[in-house]
């Protein structure tokens, strides 16, 4: 089933049911959403040229707006390719010089600085369904958009890497990568339809977790709230108010979460399970969270290129398994760990190589960058760029990523490796290693902790203490800095980067 043909099926089961709900509260029916993106594609086609193959770029917030011109795409066979909202003038423009767009579809209030060699439909952002998309919308069309013949190898969607360790590149994602991704997040369930309710999307809209996903949330007959930006108290209370079932995002999103003062006033007994992805989850972290929701907790492991499917941690999982791995592969895929200097060439079992994994989920490739794409594979397999070791428990042991390892007196340290350790004493909430230039050992580690309690820091000797029955002397941190709070990428990943370069360019340390 393609992504458009699963637009209007859900059209005729679910009609009025809301679909997506834009940030102000107004809704999207599933008949809307239907009628709405049909309307977009007329126009697209007739007034653009917009037909199948063709790539378009999406320089829209995560709004209503963006999920009916992603459809509309769709049912042309064109490409859908999303701009991170949050993302600068530059990166934005490094994400579209990299896509070459045959068209942009751009929010009137961010169609400013864009290349000027392709054609811009700007899009005044939407107070309702009624105005939604009106630029690109004319009379209903006389006749249904017709109906393409499926095509599992048809390109639906080309999703943007981050591009914060280098130029970003494009996942290609065709209706087979969609429709194994809807059958990895159903399971058993993959036929059926229906089941649905209040979810939120915790990311933007251009991230993996919609491009790949909006499938299964349309078969599910949720209702997908969208956000006009994350805000920890607005989200909690949306939580309580619609009695969302499941909480989702990345880490740090929760952390906030647990820290707003309303958090023990509210009635979160409707929250029964947890599901947390895109950065470490600290054991300090799920304990708290199991505790005070009083919900299970999975951890999520994937990337882009993965297709948003990789491996997790189990609803019912022991304390080793929670709160030290990344759990088990989901779905079909399969995972094995590889001598990071002999490509595809097995590590020895328990040691730390970088993952590699196979999946029907996973990218066809990297659009327009064939050097690109046969550096990610080795004989069908995708390169990670993580750092892992598998245990005879059949569990995956993160170490960081491989760009992420920095050499210490001659020494490997791998920074996930020793955040794991760090992060299980009692006074640490969240913790990020990097390494420091030295002129003796050529690079130190650096701990940089977030405080359970900020009037009651850890000390530097306590934290190595604490690591030292489990970390070689080398693996310990030497060096200690206390902060609020990890600054995140706009993907909402920790930005390693930025906390790299403070130790680089800082002219005096802590």
């Amino acid at each position: 089933m393609t992504l458009a043909s699963t637009v209007r099926q859900a059209a005729e089961r679910f009609g009025d049911r809301a679909a997506v709900v834009a940030g102000a509260g107004w809704p999207v029916t599933y008949a809307e959403l239907h009628r709405l993106s049909d309307e977009v594609a007329a126009v697209l086609e007739a007034r653009h040229g917009i037909g199948e193959g063709d790539l378009v770029a999406l320089v829209l917030p995560s709004s209503p707006d963006y999920v009916v011109a992603y459809a509309a795409l769709a049912k042309l066979g064109a490409i859908t390719a999303g701009v991170n909202p949050r993302a600068t003038a530059h990166e934005r423009n490094a994400v579209l010089a990299e896509a070459q767009p045959t068209l942009i579809i751009a929010a009137d209030d961010m169609a400013s600085d864009l290349p000027a060699d392709v054609p811009v439909a700007s899009a005044v952002m939407a107070t309702g369904p009624d105005d939604l998309l009106s630029s690109l919308r004319g009379a209903a069309p006389s006749t249904a958009v017709p109906v393409l013949d499926p095509d599992p190898d048809r390109l639906v969607t080309v999703v943007f890497t981050s591009g914060t360790t280098g130029q970003p590149k494009g996942a290609m994602f065709a209706e087979a990568e969609l429709a194994a991704v809807t059958r990895a997040d159903l399971g058993v369930a993959a036929d059926d339809w229906g089941g649905g309710g209040p979810m939120l999307a915790g990311t933007e809209c251009a991230h993996v977790g919609l491009m790949t996903k909006l499938p299964t949330y349309l078969r599910l007959g949720a209702t997908v709230f969208l956000l006009d930006r994350w805000r920890a108290s607005g989200v909690l209370r949306l939580i309580h108010d619609q009695r969302m079932a499941t909480v989702g995002g990345v880490a740090p999103q929760l952390a906030l979460l647990l820290r707003q003062p309303e958090f023990d006033q509210l009635d979160l007994s409707c929250v029964k399970a947890i599901v947390m992805g895109g950065s470490a989850s600290s054991p300090t972290l799920v304990r708290e969270a199991r505790r005070r929701f009083g919900a299970a907790y999975s951890i999520r492991w994937s990337s882009t290129e993965s297709g948003g499917i990789g491996l997790g941690t189990a609803f019912d999982a022991d304390d080793e398994e929670a709160f030290h791995t990344v759990g088990r592969p989901r779905g079909d895929t399969q995972v094995k760990v590889c001598d990071p200097d002999a490509p595809g060439v097995a590590a020895a079992e328990g040691e730390v190589g970088e993952l590699y994994l196979r999946s029907s989920t996973m990218m066809r490739g990297y659009w327009r960058n064939p050097a690109a794409t046969a550096e990610a594979f080795v004989d069908g397999w995708l390169r990670t760029g993580d750092l892992a070791s598998i245990g005879a428990d059949g569990l995956i042991r993160l170490a960081g990523r491989a760009k992420e390892m920095f050499i210490r007196g001659g020494y490997n340290v791998y920074p996930m490796e020793v955040e794991a350790v760090l992060a299980t004493h009692p006074a640490v909430s969240d913790v990020v290693v990097v390494p420091r230039p030295d002129p003796v050992m050529g690079e130190l580690g650096v701990a940089v902790v977030v405080p359970v309690d900020p009037a009651a820091p850890p000390t530097l000797e306590a934290l190595r203490a604490h690591g030292a029955e489990r970390l070689a002397a080398y693996k310990l941190p030497e060096a200690l800095r206390i902060v609020g709070e990890i600054p995140l990428t706009p993907m909402q990943k920790q930005d390693r980067r930025a906390l790299a370069a403070h130790e680089r360019e800082a002219p005096t340390h802590e």
